[in-house]
């Protein structure tokens, strides 16, 4: 019988290359789309999977603790709308590096809510991991490009959306908490859709947010965009299966296997490959984050 730690990491394992593959079809579908329709679209497919899975095979679990379940998926939708956007900008290796730098937001929100003590190894870890996200950003002029900072972002959403898993696991079936998420994901975009509409003149560092939404008449488009609703849902769904069968610390670890994954689909899609102080960084995060697990 597999024991559950060991069935924690395989669906890690698959989350992390099925999550690489999302990325690079989002890279693939930027070429057309926007960042936001993109999230809007692949939510919208993803919610029906979810809901025909749910008439099929109804939860079992009772519920409650509504806004916990709301937040996960205010986080989860916000960190996925940074996430595509920095795809859009920046090769999907880095992208996808920034996004992990989940555990380090982990620990420091930790500390900061509910007091949870930061022994010296986490702090050299917190501490490695921003050394980490310095070498890729490459701040050498003393500022580092607003897409970079948004995929930071992203991590820190990232965690907090991972944090209260661990707190529903128990009372709502997975199926539901991805909903949430997903259905979040759906909504957000939709009424920012909408604003657009009357905000004609954003910000600049707005603008990716007011992008509108357009049709397409390519039937290819939608095929990706279908493929990537399904493979997307089902990452989501091994990564919150991983993250109730194994401890938050061990599946920390074993997610940044998405990493290489990811540098290998951008490198197939005409990204650079990366430079040394780009693979650096890469290098000292997955350090600090495998520390950062080490030291709980």
């Amino acid at each position: 019988m597999i024991k559950n730690m060991d069935r924690g990491i395989l669906f890690m394992l698959l989350s992390a290359l099925i999550s690489a593959l999302n990325g690079a079809i989002a890279k693939i579908l930027s070429q057309d789309f926007s960042a936001l329709e993109i999230v809007f679209y692949r939510n919208l497919l993803g919610v029906a999977i979810v809901l025909y899975t749910l008439k099929h095979t109804p939860p079992i679990l009772k519920g409650g603790k509504f806004h916990l379940l709301f937040l996960r998926g205010v986080f989860g939708a916000s960190a996925m709308v940074l996430f595509f956007y920095t795809i859009t900008v920046i090769p999907l290796g880095e992208a996808i590096t920034l996004n992990k730098t989940s555990p380090f937001f982990v620990s420091i929100l930790a500390f900061y809510l509910v007091n949870e003590h930061l022994s010296k190894k986490a702090m050299l870890a917190l501490a490695i991991g921003f050394i980490g996200i310095v070498f890729i950003t490459k701040p050498w002029g003393l500022s580092i490009s607003y897409a970079h900072f948004l995929g930071v972002m992203g991590g820190f959403f990232a965690a907090a959306a991972y944090a209260t898993i661990k707190k529903i696991k128990d009372i709502y079936d997975t199926r539901v908490i991805m909903l949430s998420f997903m259905g979040v994901g759906t909504l957000l975009p939709l009424i920012l859709f909408i604003i657009s509409i009357w905000v004609k003149n954003p910000p600049e560092f707005l603008e990716f947010l007011f992008t509108g939404i357009s049709w397409h008449s390519e039937w290819y488009l939608w095929l990706l965009i279908g493929f990537m609703s399904i493979v997307s849902t089902a990452s989501q769904y091994f990564l919150t299966k991983a993250y109730s069968l194994s401890k938050a610390s061990i599946i920390g670890v074993i997610s940044y296997t998405n990493i290489p994954f990811a540098i290998g689909f951008g490198y197939m899609l005409g990204d650079a490959f990366p430079d040394f102080w780009t693979f650096s960084g890469i290098g000292l995060i997955v350090l600090g984050g495998v520390l950062v697990s080490r030291a709980k």
